[in-house]
C-alpha cells in the first residue's frame, strides 16, 4: 500500500548520507524560509495566528518574532502563516503546483518538541520535500476541486513521522489519519482570495504533526488511505502509479528538492515570466500612457487560475497577487514588483485599473505545451503611434536554467528582515544557516530573528 512504502522511505531514510549539494539546498531552502517569515511579521493573519499559539504557552517549539513558546503543531501553524503570507517562498510545478517549503516550519517546531538533532530536521526536511514534490508530479489536485496543501498532509506526516522516531507501523497511520480528515478545498484560492489563502497550508502542515503524535499514542487511522474503496484515488485524484523506490536515495542521487524553484517576486511563481516580460517592455517604453493595448499569451493554467473573473478586479492582497493582468500593469508602470505593490493603494490605483482595462488574456497551445518544464508568458503592448512591441520570457532567475545562488538568498533575507531586524541580529542569521549542519537546537536562530520583539 502506498501509505506503508511513503513511512518505509522516511523511516528507512539514511540521515548520514545525503550529499553536500542536498544540504546545502536544505541550507538555501531555510534562509529563503526566514526571509519569507519575518517580512511577514506585521500582517493581520500572522498575528492572529501568534495570538493564539500564544494561549497555549507550553515550552516546547518556538514561534518566530515573538517570545512565547507552544506545542509544535501550534507552532508550525504561526510559523507556516508566516513562511507562506507573502507568496514569496519556494515553489514547484508537476501535475499539481505546490510550495514544499511550507513543510519546514513543521520539520522546526517537531525538531524543536522531540530534541532531534540537525542532521535529523535537515532529513525530514528532504523527506517532506521528496514526497509532496513526487506527488505533485503524479497528479493533479485543483483540477478536480481540491487544494494543493493536499499534498502536504502525507509529506509532513511522513516528516514528523521520522522526527518522532515512529515505527513504520506508526508512521503509516500518521499518514492515514492526517489525510483522511483534512482534505482541503480549492474554494481557497478561487474567486476572491481571504485570508485562509496563506493558512491553508500551514493548517495542513499542523493537522499532520498532530496525526503524527495521535499515532505515537497508539491510534489507527482509516486504510487503505489511498487505495481503498473510498479513499484518495477514487474520492480526491483518481488512479496514480508513483514508485516510491525511485524517491531520492544514496544510489540515485536524484532528490526532489534540488527540483524545487525559488522566487524573485513576492507573488505567484507561475506569471513569473509575465512580471519579467512587462518589466523587459517597460525599459523600451518611454511613457506607460502611451499603451492602448495589452495582450497576455498564457499556459492554460494561467489562463484558467491567475485570469478569472475576480482577478480583474482584485480588491485584497491575496487576489491581487495572483491576479496576471494586475501584475502585468502593475510591472509596466514601476518597472518592478514589492511588497508595496500589493498596498492597498497600489491595488485601488486608477491608472493600473486603467491599464487592466486594456488587457486580454490568452491562452496560447505552445506555451502551454512547455508547462509544466517552463513557466513561460509573452506580453504585447500596443503604443497610441501603432508600434508594437513583444516580450516572451520562458525561465527567469530562481528557475531551474538560472537558479538563485547563497549571496541571492543572503540579499532576499536582509532586504525583508531590514524593517524589523538590526544588523548584528541579520548576521546571526545568516551565520546560523551557514553552520546549520554544525548546529545543536534552534534557540539561538529564534533569539536573533525575535529581535526587539517581546510579544
Amino acid at each position: 500500500m502506498l501509505a506503508h512504502r511513503i513511512a518505509r522511505y522516511a523511516c528507512d531514510f539514511d540521515a548520514e548520507a545525503l550529499p553536500d549539494a542536498v544540504t546545502a539546498c536544505v541550507r538555501q531552502r531555510l534562509l529563503d524560509s526566514l526571509a519569507c517569515i519575518v517580512g511577514a511579521y506585521d500582517a493581520g493573519p500572522v498575528r492572529i495566528a501568534r495570538e493564539i499559539a500564544a494561549q497555549v504557552p507550553v515550552d516546547r517549539a518556538g514561534v518566530f518574532g515573538a517570545a512565547a513558546r507552544t506545542t509544535p503543531d501550534l507552532a508550525a501553524f504561526a510559523n507556516g502563516v508566516m513562511v507562506r503570507f507573502l507568496d514569496y517562498n519556494d515553489g514547484y510545478m508537476g501535475a499539481e503546483p505546490g510550495h514544499p517549503s511550507d513543510n519546514i516550519p513543521a520539520c522546526i517546531a517537531v525538531a524543536q518538541g522531540e530534541g532531534a538533532s540537525m542532521r535529523e530536521f535537515i532529513a525530514a526536511a528532504v523527506i517532506a520535500y521528496e514526497v509532496q514534490m513526487r506527488l505533485q508530479d503524479a497528479a493533479s489536485l485543483n483540477g478536480r476541486g481540491w487544494d494543493h496543501a493536499g499534498y502536504i498532509l502525507p509529506a509532513c506526516a511522513a516528516a514528523a513521522s521520522r522526527l518522532m522516531g515512529l515505527d513504520i507501523a506508526r508512521a503509516t497511520e500518521a499518514i492515514n489519519l492526517a489525510i483522511n480528515g483534512h482534505i482541503p478545498m480549492r474554494q481557497v484560492r478561487s474567486g476572491t482570495l481571504s485570508d485562509w489563502k496563506g493558512c491553508s497550508a500551514a493548517n495542513a502542515a499542523r493537522n499532520a504533526v498532530f496525526a503524527a503524535g495521535l499515532a505515537r499514542a497508539g491510534m489507527t487511522g482509516p486504510a487503505p488511505i489511498f487505495e481503498g474503496e473510498m479513499g484518495f484515488f477514487r474520492q480526491v485524484t483518481g488512479p496514480f502509479a508513483l514508485n516510491v523506490d525511485a524517491f531520492g536515495s544514496p544510489a540515485n542521487g536524484d532528490y526532489a528538492i534540488l527540483r524545487s524553484l525559488t522566487k524573485t517576486f513576492p507573488t505567484n511563481g507561475e506569471l513569473h515570466t509575465a512580471i519579467w516580460a512587462a518589466i523587459e517592455l517597460r525599459g523600451r517604453i518611454a511613457d506607460p500612457a502611451a499603451i492602448t493595448a495589452i495582450r497576455i499569451d498564457t499556459s492554460e493554467f494561467n489562463a484558467r487560475v491567475l485570469a478569472d473573473a475576480e482577478k480583474w478586479h482584485p480588491t485584497t492582497r491575496e487576489t491581487a497577487d495572483h491576479s496576471l493582468p494586475y501584475n502585468v500593469a502593475r510591472a509596466l508602470l514601476d518597472g518592478d514588483i514589492t511588497l508595496d505593490s500589493y498596498s492597498p493603494e497600489s491595488i485601488a490605483d486608477p491608472v493600473a485599473r486603467s491599464l487592466m482595462v486594456l488587457t486580454e488574456v490568452n491562452e496560447a497551445p505552445e506555451l502551454t505545451a512547455l508547462f509544466p518544464a517552463m513557466l513561460a508568458n509573452r506580453v504585447t503592448v500596443e503604443l497610441a503611434s501603432g508600434e508594437r512591441m513583444t516580450s516572451e520570457v520562458r525561465t527567469g532567475p530562481g528557475g531551474r536554467e538560472q537558479p538563485m545562488h547563497d549571496a541571492d538568498f543572503a540579499r532576499k533575507f536582509g532586504k525583508m528582515a531590514a524593517p524589523h531586524l538590526d544588523a548584528a541580529a541579520q548576521e546571526a542569521v545568516l551565520a546560523f544557516v551557514a553552520t546549520l549542519e554544525r548546529q545543536t537546537c534552534f534557540d539561538p536562530l529564534f533569539d536573533a530573528m525575535k529581535g526587539d520583539r517581546q510579544s
